[in-house]
């Protein structure tokens, strides 16, 4: 998923990851090999609070992992899959938040 911010500077990226698709991001940089562990995707990456929503939510990737049954992915298109109704999940419960319509309303 992702949100186009504010056009105010050129040098700004044309969209801010969260959920699913900054995950993503984040295991190509870490270079982690699949098949692999819950273990070995938490210690190749880097930072672990990953976005789950265009408002700066944050969600730690450790304890989305203790949500998911399985502990080894063969894929990183399986490891995806487990984590997206995770993050999904956690995305429609701050929907509704008052601090999460208010980062809406005004973002910083």
């Amino acid at each position: 998923m992702g949100v186009r911010p504010p056009q105010n500077d050129s040098s700004e990226p044309d969209a801010v990851a969260f959920g699913i698709a900054a995950l993503d991001e984040r295991l190509d940089r870490s270079g982690v090999q699949f098949p692999a562990t819950t273990d070995e995707v938490l210690a190749a990456v880097d930072d672990t609070s990953v976005p789950y929503d265009a408002g700066g939510g944050t969600l730690d990737l450790e304890s989305a992992l203790e949500r998911v049954p399985a502990d080894r992915f063969e894929t990183e298109t399986e490891f995806l899959n487990a984590l997206h109704p995770v993050f999904e999940e956690h995305r429609e419960r701050g929907a509704g938040s008052l601090v999460s319509r208010l980062r809406n309303l005004f973002p910083l």
